[in-house]
């Protein structure tokens, strides 16, 4: 059994990233082996979490990969750790759109069985906090609030104020923080600055967010909350055993995968290398800020989401790499391209001369493309057979003309019925982020197509 805590609020913009990441560090500095996690399809976030852990941030997503996957990819990630701390998303009862409680942070601390401690943003109130906590605790008795911490206190005058008036909620107060501009983290237009981007900044920050946590809040006390959390029925997720046979058995090569990292590249999800690995593959990352080819031997490659935006001008003319990458799309070999990825296999992106292996073009946009996606493939795929179902998840301030090609790769429902990316030869793009610990069938047949062998 893991001890574990979840770091929920009322509503984005409490302080929950740097509580949950300050208390992560400081609890690891400790000499605890601290696994983080994080509620939803945040990329961004769990980059701190691993600063601040030395180990890989996992998600915990409930629409995408179903509610009876959480406690076992839970366990999976926490497997050997004393503590684990799970950041929430949005406030503590917010989830998929009409959906009711799927995916909300409520949610899953009942399937984790964790108690919650609630971050307030008390900057604006004193004695309303206490219907806030009380309000929150009580909404859902099934939502066990361990506790409190208050963010933004301003003097010891608001701090008594607001004990005072907690005092009779019966939540108690586990932690006061003060206003600190060192722990802040910049943010632009998707949500925080990754970590990549920032590398020395991100360290000292997280440094700062573990000081403010270890002189405001109890960590003893926290750490008997956190030890409260009865043990799981669940067995950790395998990921060999999730994603069947190996396609690098009976004397086949194991077929080399490349997958784009680096500053442009952040985003993907630790379970999709877990299980290109457990399907037979051989995983090597590559950087396509820096690298002028594909890694030796290279039979696919998968590029994940980033913001290749914040990097066009470099992409751009890192031409032997672009030309390399044309290269094995147009020999066939499999190629799986979500979001940023999708946006460097156009012709161009911002007017700036991409891969050119998909015939459209690419700009920045104003508007926010947001949410979850139910998808169907509308064509056959290294990905997946035509008519298979998966759940995904939108998120780009950018826009592709045009939106699908001949072939499109999904059709959506919602917010409108619409297809969107593309199917060419071994290429799957699209804008659509999935998490193949949901479907690890689509990591096996990613494998399987690649292991003909290498082809680049």
């Amino acid at each position: 059994m893991v001890a574990r805590l979840v770091i929920a609020a009322p509503s984005s913009g409490a302080g929950k990233t740097t509580v949950a990441t300050g208390l992560m560090a400081a609890f690891a500095g400790r000499g605890l082996a601290v696994s983080p996690h994080k509620v939803g399809p945040d990329y961004i976030d769990p980059g701190y979490h691993a600063l601040a852990t030395g180990r890989p941030g996992r998600n915990l997503d409930a629409y995408m990969c179903g509610t009876g996957l959480i406690a076992p990819l839970f366990e999976h990630g926490a497997r050997g750790c004393d503590l684990a701390v799970v950041e929430g998303v949005m406030g503590l009862y917010d989830g998929a759109a009409d959906q009711g409680e799927l995916a909300s942070t409520a949610q899953v601390s009942k399937l984790l069985r964790a108690p919650v401690v609630l971050v307030v943003d008390a900057s604006s109130q004193s004695r309303s906090v206490a219907a806030l906590v009380h309000g929150f605790a009580s909404w859902d008795p099934e939502v066990r609030i361990g506790g409190v911490i208050l963010n933004k206190v301003a003097t010891d005058r608001h701090e008594h104020l607001l004990r005072e008036a907690l005092g009779e909620s019966g939540v108690p107060v586990l932690g006061v923080l003060r206003r600190a501009p060192a722990v802040a983290t910049p943010s632009r237009h998707l949500g925080l600055v990754p970590v990549a981007e920032r590398q020395a900044a991100a360290v000292a920050a997280v440094a700062a967010q573990a000081e403010q946590v270890r002189a405001g809040c109890d960590l003893e006390a926290l750490l008997a909350l956190a030890r409260s959390a009865p043990a799981l029925p669940s067995e950790p997720w395998v990921p060999e055993v999730a994603g069947g046979p190996h396609a690098g058995g009976s004397g086949v090569p194991a077929p080399r995968i490349a997958v784009a990292g680096g500053a442009a590249f952040t985003f993907s999800y630790a379970e999709h290398a877990e299980l290109l690995t457990a399907a037979g593959a051989e995983v090597v990352t590559f950087d396509p800020l820096r690298d002028e080819g594909l890694p030796e031997g290279t039979s696919g490659l998968v590029i994940g989401g980033g913001f290749p935006e914040m990097y066009g001008a470099e992409l751009s003319a890192n031409e032997p790499l672009r030309k390399a990458v044309a290269g094995l799309a147009a020999s066939g070999a499999p190629i799986a391209a979500e979001c940023a990825g999708l946006l460097y296999l156009a012709r161009s992106l911002d007017g700036r001369p991409m891969c050119g292996v998909l015939d459209a073009d690419a700009r920045m946009s104003e508007r926010l493309t947001l949410g979850y996606r139910d998808a169907v493939a509308v064509s056959d795929s290294v990905l997946a057979p035509a008519g298979a179902r998966m759940r995904g998840h939108e998120f780009h301030r950018t826009v592709i003309d045009p939106g699908a090609g001949a072939q499109p790769a999904w059709g959506l429902r919602q917010p409108v019925r619409r297809v969107e990316g593309f199917v060419q030869g071994g290429v799957h793009a699209s804008y659509v982020h999935t998490h193949w610990a949901g479907a690890p069938e689509v990591a096996a047949r990613f494998v399987e197509r690649c292991a003909g062998g290498p082809v680049a």
